[in-house]
C-alpha cells in the first residue's frame, strides 16, 4: 500500500474494530469521516483486506467513466463521448487512483454526477426538480467525503451557473439548495456528536487543516508545479487536449462552453494558487483532459483523409515519428531483456508493449496509402493510440507496478513463518510509527498493546520494534525477521 492509502485504510479499520464510527481517535480529527465510513462498510461486507479498501474506488472509477460518456453525449456527440471514456480509462494517473484507497475518485464521481444532473435538469423540464435535488445532494455529500476540497469544483461551476442562468435557471431551482442541505446532514450530525466528545476542537481542527494547507508549499512544489506535472502524468493525452482546447475556443460549444472549457480552467487556476500543490489535487481535471483530448484526436483523425496535402502530411509525419520511437523502444527493450538484470527487465516489458502498440500508427498509414487497404478508416488510427496505452498499462499491471507499492514489506509478511505468527497471536507495538508503521498497523490482524519499552512486554509475547531499539535492548528476545528498519521479535 502507498502511505496515504495505508492511513485511510488504518483509520477505517480503527472505526470498524472499535465500533466507534464518530470519534475513535483520542483527539479531534482533521478530516470528515465519509470515506472512512465507506471503507468500513466494505470491511463489514467483505472483511479487512486490500481488496476491501480498493473496491470502492474501482466501482466509482467505472461509474465515473460511464458518467463522462453520458456528459460527452450531451455536450458533444456520441462518437467523441465514447472516445473520451476510452481515453480516461487508459490515463495512467486516473487508473492508478482507481486502484488506491483514497477519497479522490469518490469525490470526482459526485462532481461528475452533479454536472450530469444539472445537464439533465436543462433537458428534461418535467424532472428538473428531481435532477436539481440530486445535483445539490452530490455537492453536499462531497463535503462528507472530501471536506473543504469539494468547494474547489463547486467554485469552478459558478461561471456556468451564473453566466448561463437566464437559460437554465438552476440558481432559482429550490431543490438544488434542498439537496445541498440534505447532503450536508450526515456531516452536521457527525460534527454535533464529535462536538459532544471534543467541544469546539471538532470543527476547529477541520478549519485549521485547510489553513495549514493553504499557507505552505509541500515538497517545494511552486506555482509552476502543475504546468509540468499534469502534462507528464497525462502523456500523451494532454497534448491532444491542448489541440482540442484550441478547437473549442475557436468554435465554442453552444450553451456548454463554460463546462467544457470554463470548469477545467477555473479549477486549474484554483489549485495553482493554492499553496499546497500535490499531484492528486489535479485528479478532477483528468476527465476534462479526456474530453478535450477526444475532440483533438477526433479532429486529427479527420485530417488523415483530408484533401489538403499539408494536413494529411502532418498526420503522416506524426505516425512515422511514433513508428521511429516504437522501433527504438522495441530494440532497447529486447537488448535489456537479453542482457539486463531482473530489476530492469520488468520495465523493458513495458517498453516493448508500448513500442508494439505504437507500431500500429505507421502500419495504418502504410496499409491505407501504400497497400491501398481502404477498410483502414481513421478509426483504426485512433485505435492505435488507445492500443498502445492499453498494452503498456497491462504490462505495468502484470509486473505488479500498479497496486503493490511496497513489495519488500509485502514479501516479508507473506513468509509462512511470519504469517503463521501474525494470524495466530496478538502482536504488541514498541514505538511503532512513520510510514512503515502505518503498514504494520494495518497488516497486523490482532493488536496487542502499545508500549514504550521492550521490557514492558511479557515473556513469550510477540512485538514489532524499531531495529535500533531492539539492538540496544538488554531484554532477551528472538528476532523472527527484519524489514525496513523494523524487527519482528519474540520475547524470551
Amino acid at each position: 500500500m502507498a502511505h496515504d492509502e495505508g492511513l485511510y485504510a488504518w483509520r477505517s479499520r480503527l472505526m470498524f474494530d472499535s465500533g466507534n464510527w464518530i470519534s475513535p481517535w483520542s483527539e479531534p480529527h482533521h478530516k470528515t469521516p465519509g470515506y472512512y465510513w465507506l471503507v468500513a462498510v466494505f470491511y463489514k461486507l467483505f472483511g479487512i483486506s486490500e481488496t476491501s479498501v480498493r473496491l470502492p474506488n474501482m466501482i466509482f472509477g467505472i461509474l465515473s467513466i460511464i458518467l463522462l460518456y453520458e456528459i460527452g453525449k450531451i455536450i458533444l456527440n456520441e462518437n467523441i463521448a465514447w472516445l473520451a471514456a476510452a481515453i480516461l480509462s487508459v490515463e495512467f494517473f486516473w487508473l492508478q487512483y482507481c486502484r488506491l484507497g483514497t477519497p479522490d475518485v469518490p469525490m470526482i464521481f459526485l462532481v461528475l454526477l452533479a454536472i450530469f444532473s444539472l445537464l439533465q435538469a436543462e433537458l428534461s423540464g418535467k424532472y428538473k426538480y428531481l435532477w436539481g435535488l440530486i445535483a445539490g445532494a452530490c455537492l453536499g455529500l462531497g463535503f462528507l467525503i472530501r471536506s473543504f476540497m469539494i468547494f474547489l469544483p463547486m467554485m469552478a461551476l459558478f461561471p456556468y451557473l451564473i453566466w448561463e442562468h437566464r437559460r437554465h435557471q438552476h440558481l432559482t431551482n429550490p431543490t438544488l439548495y434542498v439537496g445541498f442541505i440534505l447532503g450536508l446532514i450526515p456531516t452536521c450530525i457527525w460534527l454535533w456528536l464529535s462536538f459532544i466528545d471534543y467541544g469546539s476542537g471538532s470543527y476547529q481542527e477541520l478549519l485549521n487543516f485547510v489553513f495549514r494547507l493553504g499557507s505552505q508549499e509541500r515538497d517545494k512544489n511552486n506555482i509552476l508545479y502543475y504546468f509540468w506535472n499534469i502534462p507528464l502524468k497525462s502523456f500523451p493525452w494532454f497534448f491532444f487536449s491542448i489541440y482540442g482546447l484550441i478547437l473549442t475556443i475557436r468554435r465554442p460549444i453552444m450553451h456548454y462552453q463554460l463546462i467544457l472549457v470554463g470548469f477545467p480552467l477555473v479549477l486549474f487556476t484554483e489549485i495553482t494558487i493554492f499553496s499546497t500543490r500535490l499531484s492528486h489535487y489535479s485528479l478532477c481535471l483528468y476527465p476534462f483532459i479526456a474530453l478535450q483530448a477526444a475532440i483533438g484526436l477526433n479532429k486529427l483523425s479527420e485530417l488523415s483523409t483530408s484533401k489538403n496535402r499539408n494536413q494529411a502530411n502532418l498526420i503522416r509525419n506524426l505516425s512515422y515519428t511514433m513508428g521511429g520511437l516504437a522501433l527504438l523502444l522495441c530494440s532497447a527493450s529486447v537488448v535489456i531483456l537479453i542482457v539486463g538484470n531482473n530489476d530492469i527487465r520488468q520495465y523493458a516489458n513495458i517498453g516493448l508493449a508500448l513500442g508494439l502498440g505504437l507500431l500500429t500508427l505507421p502500419a495504418f498509414w502504410i496499409g491505407r496509402y501504400h497497400l491501398y487497404l481502404k477498410f483502414l478508416t481513421p478509426r483504426y488510427w485512433v485505435s492505435g493510440w488507445l492500443i498502445a496505452a492499453w498494452l503498456s498499462l497491462a504490462a505495468t499491471g502484470f509486473n505488479g507496478l500498479i497496486g503493490d507499492y511496497n513489495p519488500d514489506f509485502k514479501a516479508f509478511i507473506q513468509q509462512q513463518a511470519i504469517a503463521q505468527v501474525l494470524n495466530s497471536s496478538a502482536i504488541n507495538f514498541v514505538n511503532v510509527g512513520g510510514k512503515t508503521g502505518v503498514l504494520i498497523n494495518f497488516y497486523t490482524p490482532t493488536h496487542g498493546k502499545p508500549v514504550s519499552n521492550i521490557s514492558q512486554l511479557p515473556a513469550s509475547s510477540y512485538a514489532w520494534i524499531p531495529e535500533n531499539e531492539a539492538t540496544a535492548s538488554s531484554t532477551p528476545h528472538r528476532v523472527l525477521g527484519t524489514v525496513q528498519n523494523y524487527q519482528f521479535i519474540q520475547i524470551l
